[in-house]
């Protein structure tokens, strides 16, 4: 089993460093369930992946598969009602690599930053730079698919959940 270890946070006003250059990422959701496991569809640069997630919170099983796009283009039209868009960028943060994702479409003004690391400890100790907002980790209305099926949450609604899924 393979698990992610990651932290989110919402990012406001956020503008790229020169040098970064921006990977556009079409990812649409295959199956989501009310337990809170999702098979999704990945395009960027090139590659496509089929993903399978499970859980809530800062601890969550993924495996990844790299699939060709033929297989891609069978799965798409599945995903109509559960798509996000996005341009992502990646900056370096010392050893960690900070994810940025700034939304397109109807999540257009959302930004996202996500920062994996290779234990919770590290996780927990992890300072993000100042330009980076609010930890969001674990508030289900801001996974992407829940963003690709109901929008941008409103702030209040949120609940943060806890890496059980409670």
């Amino acid at each position: 089993m393979t698990c992610e270890i990651e932290r989110k946070f919402l990012v406001h006003g956020f503008v790229p460093p020169v040098a970064a250059t921006a990977q556009r990422v079409r990812q649409g959701y295959v199956a989501i369930t009310e337990d809170g496991t999702e098979v999704r569809v990945r395009r960027a640069s090139g590659h496509h992946t089929l993903t399978v997630k499970s859980g809530i919170g800062l601890t969550r099983v993924e495996v990844e598969r790299e699939i060709g796009a033929a297989d891609f283009d069978a799965l798409w039209p599945a995903t109509a009602s559960a798509r996000v868009e996005k341009d992502r960028y990646r900056i370096t943060d010392g050893p960690h690599t900070i994810v940025v994702d700034v939304y397109d479409g109807a999540l257009r003004g959302l930004c996202t930053a996500e920062v994996e690391f290779t234990s919770t400890e590290q996780a927990r100790q992890y300072t993000p730079p100042g330009w980076v907002g609010e930890d969001i980790t674990g508030v289900a209305g801001y996974l992407n698919r829940s963003l690709a099926t109901h929008g941008i949450p409103p702030y209040e609604d949120n609940t943060r959940k806890d890496d059980h899924g409670r």
